[in-house]
């Protein structure tokens, strides 16, 4: 006997039966006890499993408990309401590179932290490089020992006890070429948003779109483009660094 676990076994056999539109036999009776009056009611017992056809109204179903020392419990049961499906979330595009940043107290358990993470974006592992390079960036606690990996190329390195401050240097004139940030402005709403506000901000001084020059690669060898576009990007991919847990403390450029 399941003793206290008895009512619950019969609560979870109901609650399945709900979910299924299935009337389970009940077990170990051959036949219906002859001490009971069968035909004075409209009371049978399931001796066979039947189908629970839907017939316009919830369906519902009582679940007795009866204790030795004669404590008695009754429970009813009501299918629950139908739920939408939901929306099948739009399709995230892998940005073309996604860091793996990985920290640990020791190196030991920074080559292991590494190794377990390895096995899990393999394609067995079955989880996905952009979910886990995001979760590892803004999710994860930061110890001294630090490595980075980005494809096939990982960095190594000791924090010092008293960090230092992050800046962020914008390049000038001869950094740009055709085809930048082009990848982010479709893989990156972050990134995208910001481009935007600064094709918005210098719409009213220059005869060109930012977010079209960058689409197009053209016209980038006008200075009068050069410069804006390229102050446009590089205010973009701070916002971007931002979002992903990367603050700086200072811009210079």
């Amino acid at each position: 006997h399941a003793q206290a676990a008895a009512g619950v076994g019969g609560v979870i056999k109901m609650v399945m039966a709900l979910q299924r539109g299935v009337l389970p036999k009940t077990l170990h009776v051959d036949g219906p006890s002859s001490r009971v009056d069968w035909s004075a009611g409209a009371v049978e017992l399931l001796t066979e499993q039947r189908v629970w056809p839907e017939v316009g109204r919830a369906r519902r179903a009582g679940v007795s408990s009866f204790g030795v020392s004669g404590t008695n419990a009754h429970v009813i049961l009501e299918q629950a309401p139908a739920v939408e499906a939901a929306e099948e979330p739009a399709a995230v595009r892998d940005l073309p590179v996604i860091p793996l940043v990985v920290s640990a107290k020791s190196q030991v358990a920074l080559e292991d932290q590494s190794a377990r993470i390895r096995r899990l974006i393999e394609p067995e592992g079955g989880l996905r490089l952009l979910d886990v390079g995001y979760t590892l960036a803004s999710g994860r606690s930061v110890f001294e020992h630090r490595q980075v990996r980005v494809g096939d190329v990982t960095v190594e390195g000791v924090a010092s006890a008293s960090p230092g401050r992050t800046v962020l240097v914008f390049p000038g004139q001869g950094t740009q070429w055709a085809g930048m940030g082009r990848e982010l402005l479709d893989a990156s709403p972050v990134f995208a948003a910001r481009m935007a506000e600064c094709a918005g901000a210098l719409a009213p001084f220059v005869d060109f779109d930012p977010v079209e020059v960058l689409r197009s690669g053209a016209a980038l060898e006008r200075v009068e483009v050069i410069q804006p576009v390229t102050w446009a990007v590089m205010v973009s991919l701070a916002e971007l660094w931002r979002s992903l847990g990367v603050v700086p403390d200072a811009v210079v450029g």
